[in-house]
């Protein structure tokens, strides 16, 4: 097959997810909202029990609404990611993905293909919220906008894959709504999004350790630093081991010979 296939169908899957993004506006409002609300009612009541010390990659104070803006950043892209998973499972019980994967296409290549489309959504909707931000006084340096592109890309990428791979173990659309709760709202709170570890080390020392194995934690603090123009090497070690952990479980979870498939009789009798 010639790379211009390959192009192709990498060009098929991002408009795909696009037109779908754009008619959805209801999608992209949700993503803001989430982190809206924390921003402009949670945040305030955070700053003032929340006193915030000199922290890297901060040289000075900062008020509870700047060091919390990298974490709802990170909320987007986890919303997201499990929203593409859903996706994920919609089209495979319509029937549309079905077909993709019994193309002559790569399955490896397919997946990869539907996760950079949902990771360029991720992109667009977390620069119109750091844009927002700025409405709270959040102004990184300039180049930091920049900076972070490469960091999004990463934990765009780590967080979709984990939504691949949920995706793959999800038989039925009714199901989702409580996988991605058991997911999410742990991930997100037991991290270092709405509070530093060193805060949640005074107060349960056991949840610290949790937080700190995370790897939301390590999207968050990433994405934190590359917006100071800073990097975090342990974070970015994590964010890209996960990465090839959830990439390469999701991949042998849609193989033709296992994971999904294979219990179904689906594709997997055909290819």
């Amino acid at each position: 097959m010639s790379p211009a296939l390959y192009a192709r169908c990498l060009r098929a899957v991002i408009v795909r997810e696009g037109l779908r993004f754009v008619h959805q506006r209801e999608r992209f409002f949700a993503a803001l909202v989430r982190p809206l609300v924390w921003l402009a009612i949670f945040a305030v009541g955070f700053r003032a029990v929340l006193g915030l010390s000199i922290i890297p990659p901060y040289e000075t104070y900062i008020l509870y609404e700047e060091y919390v803006v990298p974490g709802l950043v990170g909320m987007i892209q986890l919303f997201n990611g499990m929203q593409s998973s859903l996706s994920m499972v919609y089209d495979r019980e319509m029937g549309s993905m079905k077909t993709l994967l019994v193309s002559p296409l790569p399955r490896w290549y397919l997946l990869l293909c539907k996760l950079l489309a949902g990771v360029l959504v991720s992109i667009a909707q977390a620069y119109v919220f750091i844009a927002v931000a700025a409405f709270w006084d959040f102004r990184p340096p300039p180049m930091g906008y920049l900076a972070v592109l490469p960091a999004l890309v990463l934990s765009g990428l780590m967080l979709g894959a984990l939504g691949l791979l949920l995706s793959s173990f999800i038989k039925q659309l009714e199901n989702f709504a409580g996988v991605m709760n058991f997911v999410i709202f742990p991930m997100f709170f037991a991290s270092s999004a709405l509070y530093p570890l060193w805060r949640i080390r005074e107060g349960s020392p056991w949840l610290a350790v949790v937080a700190g194995v995370n790897p939301f934690t390590h999207v968050v603090e990433l994405i934190r630093f590359a917006l100071y123009l800073q990097i975090q090497p342990v974070s970015l070690l994590v964010v890209a081991g996960a990465l090839a952990v959830f990439l390469g479980a999701a991949i042998l979870a849609y193989d033709p010979g296992r994971g999904f498939w294979a219990r179904r009789g689906g594709p997997a009798e055909q290819g």
